[in-house]
Formats: structure tokens, sequence, C-alpha cells
């Protein structure tokens, strides 16, 4: 059975602080305000996956009241949802994100950001879309303010690929019974 899940995150921008998003540090003025290193893109990606697996979100996992999660980069806490989705048997068919921030511009960091994600998640390049837009000055983003995040995926239960009978030997019964 496909699962679709969606995420969104929002972090305000301070002096400071670094700006990490998709675990590219980009090389700007300010930086996000948050308990880790408060990286919008990677956040709305784990909501994102972890919705579509039911395992709940990001605050449920790594709480902002838990110190060992202070500072830590998101990149860890991205391959930690990865694991998660690993023991109950999902399979990532794709992530399409959308970071939303008025300045700075994120072309030349994207194919960065989508190797990083891919790598962290052991996926294809190819599975990963990211993409940025602005708000034409409108609202908090637009005014420069924070920097926001959405992420869609669609996951796949990889005990649907077990019990297919296209792929079991013939004359099994025992070892890929459908639950």
């Amino acid at each position: 059975m496909m699962r679709v899940g969606m995420g969104y995150d929002v972090h305000k921008l301070v002096e400071g602080r670094d700006l990490i998003l998709g675990g590219v540090k980009i090389d700007w003025e300010k930086g996000l305000l948050g308990h880790s290193d408060a990286d919008v893109l990677l956040h709305a990606i784990m909501d994102a996956l972890l919705g579509a697996a039911a395992l709940g979100d990001i605050g449920r996992h790594f709480p902002d009241t838990d110190e060992k999660y202070k500072g830590i980069s998101s990149i860890k806490l991205l391959q930690h949802v990865g694991a998660l989705l690993e023991e109950n048997m999902y399979v990532i068919n794709n992530i399409d994100a959308t970071i939303i921030a008025q300045k700075p511009k994120m072309m030349p960091h994207i194919e960065k950001m989508r190797g990083n994600v891919a790598k962290a998640l052991n996926i294809e390049k190819n599975q990963v879309n990211i993409k940025a837009t602005t708000e034409e000055g409108l609202g908090f983003t637009g005014s420069g303010e924070g920097i926001s995040s959405q992420a869609i995926c669609a996951l796949q239960d990889a005990r649907d690929f077990m019990a297919d009978d296209r792929i079991m030997p013939a004359g099994c019964g025992v070892c890929c019974k459908k639950n």
C-alpha cells in the first residue's frame, strides 16, 4: 500500500547563527533560530516521512527539551528517521520539498542539498526533489523574518513486495505469507 506524508516547518531568522538548509551551510548574514541546527528543510522532510509511516513527528522523536539534541545536525536526525523507516519496513519512493525564502538565493545549493538528503536516507538522488520559491515580499518569509519549508513523500510498505505472488518462489507458502 502506498503511503503519503506531508511536513511543514518554520524558523525565525536571527543574527549570530549559521544558516543551514539541507545540510548545507549557506553564507548569509543571518541563520535560523532553533534547538538543533534549525534546518527547516530537513525538519519538513522528516515530518513528511514520519507522518507517512504513522510514526509521529520530529517533536516526539527529538524533543527540544532534550539537551542531547541541542545544536545537533539535522542530517543526523534524518539518518535516524531513515533507520526508523527501515526498522518498520518502509521504502521511500520519493520526496518533494520546497524552501520558502525571500533571500538568499537557493539555486546554487540545491544539488548539494539533494545529495545530502539522498545519502542520509540511503536512496538515489533522483528520488529527491528540492525547489525554492519566494513570496514576492509578502508575509514573514517575504519580509525576511524567517524561512519555511514544505515537503511531501510517498512510502511503500516493503511487506507488500514480499507478499507479491509474482516474486514468491514456486511452492513457497511459508517464507512470504501475506499478513
